[in-house]
């Protein structure tokens, strides 16, 4: 007798199982502490502008000086305040547009049609953006649909809550350094693991575990795009911010590394190729399997010196003992051409970690041997 079938799960329960993995308490809170300084940003500025307009100028529904805040600022990774005026500027072009068609052709659907198309079309002309145009046509409509008070006050509005959201970008910035250190942590780990998976390859001549390497290989520019903007976000408010001066060298420290791993990450994807490549014989590699292992260890101890600047030195050291034994010849006596070039790749992969170190490149490509 054959046991009962369980029920198939219903669309229903589906739902809700996949409804439960994206709204994870865990996650949700993790992003709500992440956004904290955003959300206190975006609240200061938007009840700043609105209060300024409504109770020192006199403005009944100041409505689009407490948008304008809300959309300039937002809680995306790039905060830079460039990118906060230029949404700004955006949305102040499509108020114009709005406001000087309502003076001449008043509301309606074909004027709301045509505020739009104009909104879009100088928006368009005067920046590549394209998010630039779509701020601009959201508050010429904004103005169109709610065509209340005296002409350009709501661009007096505009103007008020873009100074606001500028003022606290500078004045209440969000924490550069932390989301810094988040993003550089990501990259680590992902370098880690490509390490790691290349390494249990070459130990065991195993060709689908090096594709798997060279695929990780791969996915590593999206994570260092990410910490790229992050840093280039942290240093752009570091300048205007007198908070945040503390925090400036610590951001160029970490972008000097940003722009070493940068390189390591094509590197490494060099690397991944070869191991692919020599892979195919299905031997075992372990002298050179050794060798990116200790790679993968300097690389390491250089994204623990983040948080630790005292391992930077230790990682430099690690680093430079690995580069002075990358001599094909005599790290693998009688290789096959193949297993000298995959030395050879590593080769660029040190000098780029030992720049990560602070080490410049003339020294490091010293440490490497000629051959």
């Amino acid at each position: 007798m054959t046991a009962p079938r369980e029920p198939a799960p219903t669309t229903t329960a589906v739902a809700v199982s996949g409804w439960r993995s994206r709204i994870a308490p865990r996650r949700g809170i993790l992003r709500v502490w992440n956004s904290a300084n955003a959300i206190l940003q975006i609240v200061v500025a938007a009840t700043g502008a609105y209060v300024f307009c409504f109770y020192v100028l006199g403005h009944s529904t100041p409505l689009l000086a407490a948008t304008v805040t809300v959309s300039s600022l937002g809680l995306v990774r790039d905060a830079r305040p460039r990118r906060v005026l230029e949404t700004v500027l955006a949305m102040l072009v499509g108020i114009l547009v709005a406001e000087l068609l309502l003076l001449v052709f008043g509301s309606g659907w074909w004027q709301l049609a045509l505020a739009l198309t104009l909104s879009l079309v100088v928006a368009r002309f005067l920046a590549p953006q394209a998010s630039f145009a779509i701020a601009a046509g959201i508050q010429s409509l904004i103005v169109m649909v709610l065509p209340t008070g005296a002409p350009f006050l709501r661009l007096i509005d505009g103007i008020v809550g873009g100074v606001a959201a500028l003022l606290v970008t500078a004045l209440i910035p969000r924490n550069p350094r932390r989301a810094a250190m988040r993003d550089g942590a990501a990259l680590f780990r992902a370098v880690d693991g490509t390490f790691s998976t290349l390494t249990q390859a070459l130990r065991r001549g195993d060709r689908l575990r090096a594709e798997r390497g060279l695929e990780k290989a791969r996915a590593l520019q999206p994570v260092v795009d990410d910490w790229r903007s992050s840093l280039e976000s942290g240093l752009a408010i570091a300048r205007i911010s007198p908070v945040l001066r503390r925090q400036r060298f610590d951001l160029q420290r970490f972008e000097n590394i940003r722009q070493s791993m940068d390189l390591v990450t094509r590197n490494l994807r060099v690397v991944a190729r070869r191991v692919v490549y020599q892979s195919d014989d299905g031997q075992a590699r372990p002298v050179i399997a050794d060798v990116l292992a200790e790679l993968a260890r300097g690389a390491e101890l250089v994204g623990r010196s983040l948080a630790d600047i005292s391992l930077v030195p230790v990682a430099q050291s690690l680093l430079t003992a690995v580069a002075e034994r990358l001599d094909p010849a005599a790290l693998v006596p009688d290789a096959s051409l193949g297993d000298q070039n995959l030395i050879v790749a590593m080769r660029p992969l040190a000098v780029d970690l030992l720049t990560a170190t602070g080490m410049t490149g003339a020294d490091a490509r010293a440490r490497v041997p000629r051959i």
